[in-house]
């Protein structure tokens, strides 16, 4: 009898074990990362959630076209496809989210027009300098996580990318007195002057006599070597893509991952987004479901980046996107790119993955038009808005204060109407008449947030 209530015992403490494995499980499916991290802190999360990615459902598999329908969505549409038309562009996808839900999100004309293939929801695409929106909120991240301070100096003996390598080429001694906060709003002296460093790969090859495209280290020694355009920090700013290049390097540094690896481990994935990734140069290295880049008729080829002498399309082979990290090189849908706001905006309707004091620290309004931390700008009471554009492709994000509506809109084809017209000024213009007529209208789509 005693073997017997021993053996019962036993068995009671195996099933108790199994259930709370069941429940962990569950947890996981359920709430996802943020959950983990509230609960288990940073740490303990990763353990038991290793690869998320694998484990949680993902948005884009669970949106199709027809599940945007209301009243009036038809005549909306028709304003989207002549809008498309009027600026000869291939294919869009546009999301829309209120309260932090997403309540629109559809494909519109051609993901690959010689395949057959329409825009559908789940297509990723180039998101250009939207990117840079993900790499600011990657360093306030490793600020959080105490690895950093926005004041960090960049260069010299205390700075973060203190190697000597670089330390040693430095003849304009300002450069010691960038701090990362510098980069972040452009005020760290960098000008493009003699061309964006960036994307003139071809010509930084031919002055340094380099016989192959110059790695992120051997970039920053040549940039090194030349004079800052203006003192950092001071009243100056100006947009330059080699210092969110520079932040990646800082996020490597600090954190001792790449720079994609620990951007989706540490904002991405905690914030329920699994289909994001660094872009390829070319059409063959195109990403599961990533659509085909077009150029506007008149483009004419190029000369290759890697200054091989060939002749290319613009959008396969101009500029080499991988390399530019943090700066442009991230691809992702309208979908996951208007979740991503939400856990990033300060509504606590949605869990944000950063801090309430970092929110306000990358949206504060700096006023005179200043950049803000990551975002193009974010004026008080008035919409944010981020935008980006390659060769191939553009997107824009804007967030509305007064609706608490976030729209977002990325297409796969440049578009060209001479000079001083703005395809970013558009948008927002269609933006702006299509939420007046129909935001209100839109309907949550019930897409399965990963909620705390």
């Amino acid at each position: 009898m005693a073997k017997q209530a021993k053996s019962k015992s036993k068995k009671r403490r195996i099933s108790k074990r199994k259930v709370l494995r069941l429940v962990l499980v569950l947890a996981l499916i359920i709430y996802g990362p943020i959950a983990l991290i509230q609960y288990c802190g940073d740490d303990e999360a990763r353990k038991l959630s290793k690869n998320p990615e694998q484990i949680l459902p993902h948005i884009n598999d669970s949106l199709q076209n027809d599940r945007s329908t209301f009243e009036g969505s038809a005549r909306m549409d028709s304003m989207i496809d002549k809008y498309l038309k009027r600026w000869e562009i291939n294919g869009a996808q546009l999301a829309v989210s209120r309260n932090d839900s997403l309540v629109y999100v559809k494909g519109y004309g051609w993901a690959e027009m010689e395949t057959n293939q329409r825009m559908q929801p789940q297509n990723i695409l180039r998101i250009a300098s939207v990117s840079k929106l993900i790499t600011a909120v990657g360093i306030m991240r490793l600020r959080e996580m105490g690895k950093l301070q926005l004041s960090d100096h960049v260069f010299g003996p205390q700075g973060v990318l203190n190697d000597s390598t670089y330390t040693n080429v430095i003849t304009d001694k300002r450069y010691f007195d960038i701090t990362i906060e510098d980069l972040l709003r452009h005020k760290a002296g960098f000008t493009r002057a003699a061309g964006d460093p960036v994307f003139s790969t071809r010509y930084i090859m031919m002055q340094n006599h380099l016989s192959t495209p110059p790695d992120h280290k051997t970039l920053l020694r040549i940039v090194l070597k030349r004079r800052l355009g203006y003192d950092p920090g001071c009243d100056m700013q100006k947009y330059c893509n080699i210092g969110y290049l520079l932040l990646s390097m800082i996020i490597e540094k600090r954190s001792g991952m790449s720079y994609e690896e620990f951007i989706q481990r540490n904002v991405l994935y905690p914030a329920g987004c699994f289909d994001f990734h660094i872009a390829g140069n070319y059409y063959k290295d195109r990403l599961p479901n990533e659509v085909k880049y077009y150029m506007h008729k008149e483009a004419e080829p190029i000369h290759e980046f890697n200054n091989s002498g060939r002749m290319v399309v613009k959008c396969y082979g101009e500029n080499d996107i991988t390399s530019a990290a943090g700066a442009g090189a991230w691809v992702a849908s309208a979908a996951e790119l208007c979740h991503f706001v939400s856990a990033i905006d300060g509504d606590k309707r949605y869990p944000d993955v950063i801090s309430e004091e970092s929110v306000n620290m990358m949206t504060e309004d700096k006023g005179d038009h200043r950049f803000s931390l990551g975002w193009n700008f974010t004026p008080k009471g008035k919409p944010w808005t981020r935008t980006g554009t390659l060769s191939g492709s553009s997107a824009l994000v804007v967030r509305y204060p007064d609706t608490n509506q976030c729209w977002v809109l990325i297409t796969n084809t440049s578009s060209w109407r001479g000079q001083g017209v703005s395809l970013s000024v558009s948008e927002e213009a269609l933006f702006e008449k299509l939420r007046k007529e129909f935001g209100l209208a839109m309907r949550p789509l019930k897409v399965e947030f990963l909620k705390r």
